[in-house]
């Protein structure tokens, strides 16, 4: 499967990561790295311990790195999650982070996938 094909299947915007980056190799080297960043553990370990602050941090970094390779499939809910975060709140958070893992687990497969 091709970089390409690969955001087609996860339902992520190709297009606006073009916008950004200049070359589909780069395109495909970061996002092949995009599963060894810890942020998802993190956000994952803060809503176990409901550490608000490193959910916020986690979440937020996540965010960035999720909207610059254009994995709308993520980013999306990854900024309502934020927004609620930011308000020092739990309400409707966990509903919105079992989305996000749902989505981080097959952008995770589709990424293995890539040749």
């Amino acid at each position: 499967m091709d970089i390409k094909q690969c955001y087609e299947k996860m339902g992520a915007d190709f297009r606006d990561v073009t916008s950004r980056l200049p070359s589909e190799s780069l395109i495909k080297k970061i996002a092949k790295k995009f599963s060894d960043d810890p942020n998802f553990s993190q956000l994952k370990e803060a809503f176990e311990t409901k550490d608000m602050e490193k959910a916020f941090s986690a979440c937020h970094t996540l965010k960035g790195i999720t909207l610059n390779l254009g994995f709308s499939q993520l980013s999306n809910d990854l900024i309502e999650l934020t927004e609620i975060l930011r308000a020092h709140s739990w309400d409707g958070a966990q509903e919105i982070f079992d989305r996000i893992k749902e989505n981080y687990k097959k952008t995770i497969e589709t990424l293995e996938e890539l040749d």
